[in-house]
């Protein structure tokens, strides 16, 4: 299990756009059919990163809690699943409908998208505003495998809170920590 630190795209970059396949429902997916009317949480997870498993119930919850907002969340996984044959299509989709993921889970299988976006580990956490300028890069929360704090999401919260109130999001935001992405060699 390697920490890995988010790379933290400067902020008020614009999202990059995708077009991945979603791999519950089978469907093409691009950023505009998630993006949200006030601002889209992109997310680049996978299956077996144990930083992952440990948030995945709070990313649920979080959704379920934002997304009737105008909130919009999409969940992308970019690992080699030739060496990561856990996180392959086929797992992403029984992970997604076992956990009840209430977003699209993507495959990024070129990692081209996980590049444009200079994602570094699992998880990795994106928030755009309604123009989808980078406006949040960073940890859920200071929880981690092993550290005892709790899972609240709080850090992710407070800047989708400052969104939906209007106001501007703190830019002293601390990256994400985890598992580093699994590049093809």
């Amino acid at each position: 299990m390697s920490n890995t630190p988010s790379n933290m795209l400067p902020l008020g970059t614009t999202a990059p756009n995708f077009n991945l396949i979603d791999t519950v429902s089978g469907k093409m997916i691009a950023l505009n059919d998630v993006k949200g009317d006030v601002a889209t949480v992109v997310m680049f997870i996978c299956n077996h990163c144990p930083f992952v498993k440990h948030v995945n119930e709070q990313l649920v919850k979080l959704a379920n809690d934002y997304m009737d907002k105008g909130i919009g969340f999409v969940a992308i996984s970019s690992n080699d699943v030739k060496n990561y044959p856990q996180d392959s299509p086929e797992l992403m989709k029984k992970n997604a409908e076992q956990l009840g993921y209430p977003f699209p889970y993507l495959y990024d299988e070129t990692q081209e998208v996980a590049k444009a976006y200079d994602a570094a580990c699992t998880p990795d956490f994106y928030i755009f505003d309604k123009d989808l300028k980078l406006v949040y890069r960073g940890q859920l929360d200071d929880s981690r495998p092993g550290n005892d704090k709790p899972i609240t999401g709080r850090d992710i919260r407070n800047a989708l809170d400052a969104l939906l109130s209007g106001k501007e999001v703190d830019p002293n935001q601390i990256p994400s920590m985890g598992c580093n992405i699994k590049w093809k060699h």
